[in-house]
């Protein structure tokens, strides 16, 4: 491709005046991504992340081990070394394995707690700040009730009257997740719904129900994804706590905060059992960090073109 081709498309996709809505669509992705790669610390964390997706996906072949059999009279606390890339653990399973493994439920847990508590908070925050008056009162009230309790006392909470499991365990983060965005839901709200475009579309006879869910909600989008993909190291970190304690993913499944429970009665002997996965915690944490900073810089509205 030419480079009078590739400086034509660039002035079409930052045209000032698009003549179609696929242009004005196409035109204000290339200026996010040119905010975003700008950031290099940013695109560190999108490798990390999409190297994250690639060994969950591909973890049967990059697995050379199985994640929850091993050679409890042969490989047992075995250091690290070419067999064993981080070493075996106190039943003898590859710790390299069940971290690639690990990855899965990693995964897991953070799309199900974004799925679950990012569409509540969006819901409560936006019929908050729209409707107002004792609407806004009584939701806030209970958004303030659960913004009172620390996220972990009150995951431990709700895990301890479910019971111990990988999806109650998704289930009682989800639950303590969705206040902060209905917070952000409701400010946006607030912004935006005595704006003259919201006028103009109640003039046209639109129900609060349409205007909410058509024009409302896709503004608070961007603040929310932002918010939602800060929040994943903090997700991943409750999980792993919950793990940790046993009231998470339980044996033998090879999620990392168990991981670092089972072997942190050997962390001054045998120290690879807890440093392999706390340092798999520490790298995805990360990862989800630096993205998340980057998401806010490309997708402020209040900053400039690049």
């Amino acid at each position: 491709m030419s480079a009078e081709t590739i400086q034509s498309r660039r002035e079409w996709l930052l045209s000032d005046r698009p003549a179609s809505r696929l242009q004005a669509r196409l035109g204000r992705a290339y200026v996010t991504w040119r905010r975003f790669s700008a950031n290099r610390l940013a695109f560190v964390g999108l490798l990390i992340i999409i190297a994250l997706l690639v060994v969950a996906a591909l973890a049967d072949v990059l697995a050379p081990y199985s994640p929850t059999i091993g050679d409890l009279k042969n490989a047992r606390l075995l250091a690290p070394s070419a067999a064993h890339w981080f070493g075996t653990d106190d039943l003898g399973r590859d710790i390299h394995s069940r971290i690639v493994y690990g990855s899965r439920w990693t995964l897991y847990v953070v799309i199900l707690v974004a799925v679950i508590a990012a569409p509540i908070g969006l819901l409560v925050g936006t019929i908050a700040g729209y409707a107002g008056g004792w609407t806004d009162t009584i939701l806030m009230r209970i958004t303030d009730i659960f913004l009172a309790f620390p996220k972990l006392v009150l995951a431990l909470a709700f895990v301890a009257a479910l019971g111990p499991g990988i999806e109650n365990a998704v289930l009682a983060i989800a639950i303590t997740s969705w206040p902060p965005y209905a917070r952000i839901a409701r400010a946006e709200t607030l912004t935006v719904r005595n704006s003259d475009y919201i006028k103009a579309v109640q003039l046209m006879g639109a129900s609060p129900f349409r205007i909410v869910l058509r024009h409302i909600m896709p503004l608070c989008i961007s603040s929310l994804i932002i918010r939602v993909t800060l929040d994943m190291a903090g997700i991943i970190l409750t999980a792993a706590g919950l793990g940790f304690l046993g009231l998470g993913a339980q044996p033998p499944l090879p999620e990392w905060g168990a991981m670092i429970a089972s072997g942190r009665r050997f962390i001054l002997d045998q120290w690879w059992v807890a440093a392999a996965p706390g340092a798999a915690i520490l790298i995805v944490s990360l990862g989800f960090n630096l993205l998340g900073d980057g998401l806010r810089d490309a997708l402020d509205p209040r900053s400039g073109d690049q």
